[in-house]
């Protein structure tokens, strides 16, 4: 059984030295009591001080050779009434404290402490800051123990999250990781709260970008981004095609075998053509509602793309139904440009001095990019998708000009609800090297089956290796991922007692046994504001999560909401 469920049984020995032990107590407390009042009356009334052995005191009043007076009962009363207050005291501390402890608190003991924590403690990750010159302290909080030491991510390490529904992964740690951030911030959500919670205090430190294509924080459009100045070849083009793909369907939809893959290439080859000729977003859907418009293959070949025009001719020329189907599922990818209150957040405006986001001036600034979305139909996941890609690709042409090839100022790239707003199918490719440019990613997710769902199988395990960090914060069904933990957590062992009566009476003898530290019943019924760290080079660590609201910057936060 697991370390949480053993129990010790209680026999009559123990309870006999539970009274023992009051006994003791009452025992001492009494004496100390006398001791202090005969001395304090002694003082107060002029009279010579009684022996200093408190138990001669004690004989002394029993055999009448120390006199007990008055001033000693009001002396003892006193002292009586000051000691039972202390009592009070400590016990309502060590209730309180009891009440914070969850069913799982007894694993601690078996777990990752003191010096098995690794380069999650705050001496190791200070090493980490200085070795590689950063002056921001070292690095972001991520929980503490329950002996309450903190416990940190330091500049170099990559993240990820799973945590069901409901068990305070905004409030314990996207919030906290966002208000702790020493330089520029991109973070995606499908909420508003987190916009809410954290602009007034980043606005303090730079300036806040708020992309809401969707109207989820019913944010005014003061600015706009045109993704395709992110295609600046067709590489780029089909990456910003998959981006689009990915976010038009559910990550378990099935997709044609033929017409789904010829459908992207065709749409990558369309925003190519877009963003040589300088033409809008939207464009991309006008070519693709008019098969026989050959704009696009003429533009791409005069310059240069003789092959990618050729493809598009090729599309064209197709048999009816085969067209229909390449351009059909090439249109249902760029559907999302109907909504007419997203391009407005993509498109040249209409109203002159809008300034352009630029993605390349974002990440040289101390600044805040939320990007919010939410799933569903006409969703702009891939708009936030690519956004995310723009920026951190930026910020990585900006670290290979700095010194040891990474940001002087880290920058982190909270993905709230990856799976649903940022199905970035690169990311898993890149994890461990944004770490090391010290773009700081922290990739969050409801359940393992989210991240395979987007990035399949192999995808998925690639990212969640590549983590220097993993947190399971609670809220997860999934049986072969607890059954996984569980068992990365490791067993621990104790001594079985086994009673056994003969011709000689009864014996007891103990077996050493190994069980499960937790098991997935435990890992299934988490308690909210504990969290399992899993951090590189070390055993796991039994956490208490950092709500905003107890953190160092609750005060301006709290401030700001009134």
């Amino acid at each position: 059984m697991s370390s949480t469920a053993r129990r010790s049984n209680p026999s009559a020995a123990g309870a006999e030295a539970v009274l023992v032990w009051a006994f003791v107590a009452l025992a001492a407390i009494a004496l100390v009591t006398t001791w202090s009042a005969t001395h304090l009356a002694a003082k107060i009334d002029g009279n010579p001080a009684p022996p200093s052995n408190p138990f001669k005191v004690l004989f002394g009043i029993a055999g009448g050779d120390v006199t007990w007076t008055a001033t000693a009962t009001k002396a003892a009363v006193g002292i009586g009434v000051v000691l039972l207050l202390l009592i009070a005291f400590v016990g309502a501390a060590a209730l309180k404290m009891f009440r914070k402890t969850t069913s799982v608190d007894k694993a601690d003991r078996h777990m990752a402490r003191g010096q098995q924590l690794g380069a999650l403690r705050k001496t190791s990750a200070n090493k980490v800051a200085k070795r590689l010159g950063s002056p921001y302290g070292p690095g972001v909080p991520i929980a503490r123990t329950l002996s309450g030491k903190m416990l940190y991510r330091t500049w170099e390490d990559v993240v990820i999250v799973l945590a069901g529904p409901r068990v305070g992964k905004t409030t314990s740690f996207v919030i906290p990781e966002i208000l702790s951030a020493p330089g520029a911030v991109l973070t995606t959500s499908n909420k508003a709260d987190v916009v809410q919670t954290t602009r007034a205090y980043r606005s303090t430190l730079g300036q806040t970008w708020v992309f809401d294509p969707q109207g989820l924080a019913t944010e005014p459009m003061t600015w706009w981004w045109n993704p395709l100045s992110y295609v600046t070849n067709e590489v780029k083009a089909r990456q910003l095609a998959d981006m689009f793909e990915a976010a038009s369907h559910d990550p378990d939809a099935k997709v044609d075998g033929y017409f789904g893959p010829k459908g992207r290439d065709l749409l990558a080859n369309l925003l190519l053509a877009a963003a040589i000729s300088s033409k809008p977003l939207t464009q991309v859907y006008l070519w693709l509602t008019d098969p026989t418009d050959d704009t696009p293959a003429v533009i791409l070949h005069n310059n240069g793309f003789d092959l990618i025009s050729a493809a598009v001719r090729s599309a064209m020329s197709a048999a009816p139904e085969e067209r229909s189907g390449i351009f059909g599922s090439a249109e249902q990818m760029a559907s999302f440009m109907l909504n007419r209150e997203a391009t407005r957040w993509v498109t040249p405006p209409t109203v002159p001095g809008l300034p352009e986001f630029d993605p390349h001036a974002f990440v040289r600034t101390n600044d805040t990019l939320y990007s919010l979305s939410k799933e569903g139909q006409g969703s702009a996941g891939g708009l936030v998708a690519a956004l995310a890609a723009a920026v951190c690709e930026a910020a990585e042409d900006l670290a290979q000009t700095e010194p040891n090839g990474r940001l002087s100022t880290p920058m982190l790239v909270v993905l709230d609800e990856a799976a649903n707003v940022c199905r970035w199918a690169e990311l898993p490719n890149l994890y461990s090297h944004y770490g090391s440019r010290g773009i700081l990613i922290s990739t969050y997710l409801q359940s393992p089956a989210q991240g395979r769902a987007v990035w399949g199988n192999d995808g998925y395990e690639k990212l969640y290796s590549a983590a220097n960090i993993k947190v399971y914060a609670g809220g997860v069904d999934d049986m072969k991922y607890l059954t996984d933990l569980s068992k990365a957590i490791g067993n621990y062992t104790h001594n079985r007692p086994s009673v056994s009566s003969g011709r000689n009476g009864r014996s007891v003898s103990r077996q050493e046994q190994s069980d499960l530290i937790l098991d997935v019943a435990d890992l299934r019924a988490l308690p909210r504001g504990r969290a399992v760290l899993l951090a590189s080079g070390t055993r796991a660590v039994l956490g208490r999560t950092l709500p905003w609201m107890d953190g160092p910057h609750a005060k301006s936060v709290k401030g700001s909401q009134t």
